[in-house]
């Protein structure tokens, strides 16, 4: 559940589950108080979660001796010019996700490059390269 904090102009509070709660704020720089992390910042720890998770499962798995896996992310958008996919939505802009995986352990060359493919295979990596549907609807309670 997501709701205003009443304080500021953006200022929100966010309960996962009922057990876990943060605040989530824009940047000074876009009329926020930067009380918590954007909304961007917090789809990049979703998606820099999972790929550590699930680096680490298959290591794991594989009894490979990963020691650590640092994730680092960013966001930027970029005008559609660059895509040849995008030819039709003039004015478009691409939203690109800059990910580094820092992976450290003694690992063999092959190991490495294949932990970094399991890291496409995470399932929020999968869910933002699917097509994706969201319903709105308006609670009247």
């Amino acid at each position: 559940m997501v709701c205003e904090t009443g304080e500021g102009k953006f200022s929100q509070w966010v309960s996962i589950g009922g057990k876990h709660t943060m605040r989530s704020d824009e940047p000074v720089k876009v009329g926020g108080d930067d009380s918590g992390p954007s909304p961007y910042d917090l789809l990049l720890a979703g998606l820099g979660s999972c790929t550590s998770m699930t680096i680490r499962m298959y290591a794991n798995r594989k009894k490979w001796p990963l020691k650590n896996v640092v994730v680092t992310l960013s966001h930027e958008k970029s005008y559609a010019e660059d895509c040849a996919d995008c030819a039709d939505k003039k004015g478009a802009k691409i939203d690109h996700i800059h990910r580094n995986i820092k992976i450290i352990g003694e690992l063999s060359d092959e190991q490495r490059k294949r932990l970094l493919e399991i890291a496409d295979m995470c399932p929020v990596h999968r869910t933002l390269h699917s097509d994706i549907k969201v319903t709105t609807a308006e609670d009247i309670t």
